[in-house]
Order: structure tokens, then sequence, then C-alpha cells
């Protein structure tokens, strides 16, 4: 079984449920070619906090999680995909400071869960790695969007970040590039330990098994 996505607020949270892919498309894939794009033109030009987009990405966020913590809603993840295609034409990709860190993280899980629309998975990636560039984007939400596009094309992960919840518990989706550097790579992203996260996710398939 693969676990469904649920998120909270903080990062760390939003990661775990951002791993698990929905049962009818897959969790990750490893990192893309390099965007061509510089980072100046890949998240648009300096902005100013934007509250009011701020506040409808997070209700979208908010929106994402109550579906698959069991709450259906009337906005599909389709819909939303095709809402945040608008505000990257308009605004560029959501960064913090268009958007503060909630925004951007919510930006981030929308285009996570975007698996039936792989082409703008991969520009999301693409917008997002130049975001972190500028350090406008959290390095550990780039390691799950690089892990999930890599699995969604059934290639190896680099962050072993995409796990399916199975008989003896969780494990990585697909194999995990390097596996002896994980653990380096996963520090440079700012993320916990494959053996910590692993165990997190052992609870988490058990409340959902």
């Amino acid at each position: 079984m693969t676990i469904p996505l649920r998120v909270a607020v903080p990062l760390v949270t939003l990661a775990t449920l951002a791993a698990c892919g929905t049962s009818s498309s897959p969790t990750v894939d490893p990192p893309a070619a390099p965007s061509s794009a510089t980072p100046s033109a890949a998240v648009g030009s300096p902005a100013a906090y934007d509250k009011a987009l701020h506040d409808e990405l997070v209700a979208m966020l908010e929106r994402d999680q109550a579906d698959r913590g069991g709450t259906p809603q009337t906005e599909s993840d389709q819909a939303r995909t095709v809402r945040l295609k608008d505000i990257i034409r308009t605004h560029g990709w959501p960064t913090i400071a268009l958007v503060g860190e909630d925004g951007a993280d919510a930006a981030w899980a929308i285009a996570q869960h975007s698996d039936l629309d792989p082409a703008f998975q991969q520009e999301a990636l693409g917008l997002l790695r130049a975001a972190v560039a500028i350090g406008q984007a959290s390095p550990g939400n780039l390691a799950y969007l690089e892990d999930r596009v890599a699995v969604g094309k059934g290639e190896p992960q680099l962050y072993g970040t995409q796990v399916r919840c199975g008989p003896d518990g969780p494990s990585p989706t697909t194999p995990i590039t390097d596996e002896p550097g994980v653990e380096r790579r996963r520090a440079e992203a700012g993320l916990p330990t494959l053996a910590g996260y692993l165990a997190e996710m052992t609870t988490i398939c058990a409340q959902d098994g």
C-alpha cells in the first residue's frame, strides 16, 4: 500500500505527508536536469509580501490535507494544480518573500501532489530549484520534489523520501542512488537521518494499516 499524503503546517510534518504518494500515482523521481532558466527568471521579479496570495495558498493546502485526511473536498488535486499554474504565470514561483514560509510550503505541497500532470511537476521542480538557489525556498522541500519527480518516472531517488508501506513496514518506492551518500545529502537538505525518517513512517504505516 502507498500511504496517503497528509500535511501539517510545520515543514517536517509537511515533508512527511508529501513523502507518500497516492495509490493511483507514483511517489518520487531522481533529480531532473538543472533548469536552464536563471534563478531570477525562474522565480520572477522581487515582489512585496502578498497577504491575499499567502492566504489563498494556505487555504488550498488546508483543503488538500482535509481531502487526504478523509474529508472529501469539492476542489480536486487537478483544480489546485491549475490554480497554482495560474499563480506562477502571474507571480513566478511563490517565494518566501512573496508569500511567507508557510505560503511557500503550501505551493510546494500542491506541486508535490500534482502527480496527474508530470510535465507541470517537472516545471515546478526547475522553478523550486531556482528559488532555493537564491534562498527563497526550502532545500528540504526541493529534496522531496526531486524524489517525487524521479519516482514518477520510475527512476532512483536521491534522498529516500518517497516510501511505500509494506508487510514489513515502510521501504523506498524506488532504489536510492548512491545509498552510502544518502545521509550526507539529507543533512545538506536539512532532513533528518533516513533511519529516523523510516522510524517515523513506520508509525504512520501502522496507523494507516
